[in-house]
């Protein structure tokens, strides 16, 4: 799966969509962005509600190629600007991070039992 496809397959906008549109491998959940920086895969998409500047910061530094902003947060104008300038696609959808986690895990479901074999 590229990038490109998380906005139909997670009802989800795009609201950051100059980015390189990578294969996506795997998908990270949660709020903790020290957890996030320890344990995300590289080529993976963030699940998340913190919508702010630093969450690109630590995409940025992990490899991650998308983030999702999860219950309709509002996205500040400079957490666009900063994943604009980073190449970070960044979607925002009103589904829960739960429900979120949930899609993309069933819709990875090839890839993730390759990487885990």
């Amino acid at each position: 799966m590229r990038i490109g496809e998380l906005a139909k397959l997670l009802d989800a906008d795009c609201i950051q969509d100059r980015y390189e549109n990578r294969e996506v491998t795997s998908g990270y959940t949660s709020d903790l962005l020290s957890d996030v920086m320890a344990n995300a895969r590289v080529s993976s998409v963030l699940i998340t509600i913190q919508a702010h500047r630093n969450t690109v910061a630590v995409a940025t530094l992990t490899e991650i190629g998308a983030i999702v902003v999860c219950n309709n947060r509002p996205v500040p104008d400079d957490m666009v600007d900063a994943a604009r300038e980073e190449g970070i696609a960044l979607f925002r959808t009103g589904r829960n991070q739960f429900v979120t986690s949930g899609v993309l895990f069933d819709a990875l479901g090839e890839v993730r039992d390759a990487v885990s074999s």
